[in-house]
Formats: C-alpha cells, sequence, structure tokens
C-alpha cells in the first residue's frame, strides 16, 4: 500500500483560443455548464475522491478563476439580507468545496512543465492531476477507481477511453504490455508505452489516454530533465513513456484505468453543446420541461424558423 492521495491538481493556464471571442476576457474554464463554471465540477470530483487540497496551475489571465473560489461578502450580504437561503447557498459552495490554492506558469510550455509546476505544493506524495476539458459524471467514480489502483500497485495511473481507430491520433495513446497482478481486473492495464497522436495505422492500440492521471512524485525528477518534445513543449505523455520503464522501487510502473462511463468534452464546441444538453437533460429542475421540448423540436424536423415562445413568468 501506498501513501494515501490528498492532492489534485488542475492546471488552467491555456488560452482557450478554441472558444473565442467568448475567452477573450473570460477563462474557458469559467465558461458555464448549465448553471456553473466547468471548473467546479473539475474540483467537486476531485473533492469526491477525497482530494480537498487542490492546486490551479494558472495563467495571468486567469484572475477570475481566484475569485470564484473566494468570498463574496457584498454578495452573500444581499442573499442574506433578501432572505434568498438557496442562492446563497450556490454562492457559498465554491467557497467550501475545498482548500484551493494557485500557482502562475510563467510561460505555456506543456502540460508536463505545468505539472512541474506544482512540485513546491505537492511534495514528496503521490497525486492527481485533472484537466478540465474533460467532465466524468459525478454517478461514474472513475477518479476514486485510479486512486485505488494506484495504492494498490503503486507508480502511476492514467485513464483510457476506447475510441474508433481514425480518432486516436488525435490522443496519447497506450502501449500494453503483459500485467500478472491486476489479473482478473478486467478494467485495469500495465502500459509498456505511450505514444502521443500516432498515425492511426501505427497506434499500438486504440485506448486513447483522457484528462486523468494519478502520479507519483518520480514524475518531477523525469519531467525537469525531458526535453521538449511535440509542439516545442514539455510532454507529459514523454515523462510517462520513461517511468513505464522504470522499476516500482525507483516510482516507476504505469497503468491505466479503462473508463466506460459518462464523458463531457467541453474542449470543442460542438461536444461542449452536447454536454450542456445532456447534464441538463438529467436535472430534476430542467430535465422534464427541457426534454418535452427536445422532443417536439425532433418532431419538427429542427425547424428553426418557427418563432419561439417565451414562458409567462410567475
Amino acid at each position: 500500500m501506498t501513501e494515501a492521495i490528498r492532492k489534485a491538481v488542475i492546471p488552467v493556464a491555456g488560452m482557450g483560443t478554441r472558444f473565442l471571442p467568448a475567452t477573450k476576457t473570460t477563462p474557458k474554464e469559467m465558461l458555464p455548464v448549465v448553471d456553473r463554471p466547468a471548473i467546479e465540477y473539475v474540483v467537486e470530483e476531485a473533492v469526491s475522491a477525497g482530494l480537498t487540497d487542490v492546486l490551479m496551475v494558472t495563467g495571468r489571465t486567469k484572475r477570475t478563476l481566484e475569485d470564484h473560489f473566494d468570498r463574496v461578502p457584498e454578495l452573500e450580504a444581499a442573499l442574506e439580507a433578501k432572505g434568498d437561503d438557496a442562492r446563497l447557498a450556490l454562492v457559498r459552495r465554491a467557497t467550501e468545496l475545498a482548500q484551493v490554492h494557485f500557482v502562475r506558469q510563467g510561460e505555456a510550455r506543456g502540460l508536463g512543465h505545468a505539472v512541474l509546476c506544482a512540485k513546491g505544493h505537492v511534495g514528496d506524495e503521490p497525486f492527481a492531476v485533472l484537466l478540465g476539458d474533460d467532465l466524468i459524471d459525478e454517478r461514474d467514480p472513475l477518479l476514486q477507481r485510479m486512486v485505488a489502483v494506484q495504492a494498490q500497485h503503486g507508480g502511476s495511473v492514467v485513464a483510457l477511453l476506447e475510441v474508433p481507430r481514425d480518432q486516436v491520433g488525435l490522443y496519447g495513446c497506450a502501449e500494453l504490455a503483459q500485467d500478472d497482478a491486476t489479473a482478473g481486473q478486467e478494467d485495469v492495464v500495465r502500459l509498456a508505452g505511450m505514444v502521443e497522436k500516432p498515425d492511426p495505422a501505427d497506434a499500438p492500440s486504440n485506448l486513447a489516454i483522457i484528462g486523468r492521471y494519478v502520479l507519483s512524485p518520480a514524475v518531477f525528477e523525469v519531467l525537469e530533465r525531458t526535453p521538449p518534445g511535440r509542439g516545442g513543449e514539455i510532454q507529459l505523455t514523454d515523462a510517462l513513456q520513461t517511468l513505464a520503464g522504470t522499476s516500482p522501487e525507483q516510482g516507476g510502473g504505469v497503468r491505466g484505468v479503462v473508463f466506460r462511463g459518462r464523458r463531457y468534452d467541453t474542449g470543442d464546441k460542438l461536444d461542449y453543446l452536447k454536454a450542456v444538453v445532456r447534464l441538463a437533460s438529467g436535472r430534476e429542475d430542467l430535465g422534464p420541461g427541457l426534454r418535452e421540448w427536445l422532443a417536439e423540436w425532433v418532431a419538427s424536423g429542427f425547424d428553426t424558423e418557427a418563432p419561439t415562445h417565451a414562458p409567462v413568468r410567475r
């Protein structure tokens, strides 16, 4: 058994160029998914897995993230004076989720560099890394499972997703190895290595690495000596490739948890819209009305010319 994991690292320094102009002044992590910013879902996931010490690796345009997880006494006082306890609870919820810390990534040098920026905070203990573009449904405890696998086997653990072969080139791809230690665990595999965005014809599998990692602190030393790779950036995948060939006694070894649950990609415009619709459809307060409207719109043949009728406010 390895040391219990307490800390989560969330890299949020990216510029969000795919969502311009919306992200010109608003961090992409603050874009609303139904009625909460995407970043709040990610922090909630970490907390649900028992990780209440959260470090966000930010950039110079990300002050709004810090403000969201800070108290707003004037707003809270106004809601309290109105007796609006429901909204007051929602406002306070983000500030009470976890101990949230922030460190700046001075220059954009890749995901590996962002993780390396967390070294001083994490120290010599295993930790989780959560990327904000991937939202995992709260009903699917992926991170909890990864933490358990790391506690059992040590080393590092990545989340894997089966994708169509022609889409493998969009991801880091896992090369598998024989692993007697995980016999009987159908969702756990051992990685011999990883290939960043391979040509589909050369990909070693159709298992893509998605944005959840549980890492050995040995990754920091490896990242410090990892040269820039694809795009001139320090790639986390390259460091994991090194760890995959390192003995467990040296903090090495990489396993993967194959995820077959519900994942929402908010890093792409179309998938972002799908995520909002799916999550809203599952809500008790919004789902019935939204599903009814969707059924009517589908029946109309997706008529975008018909006038809309706003509901009467009561």
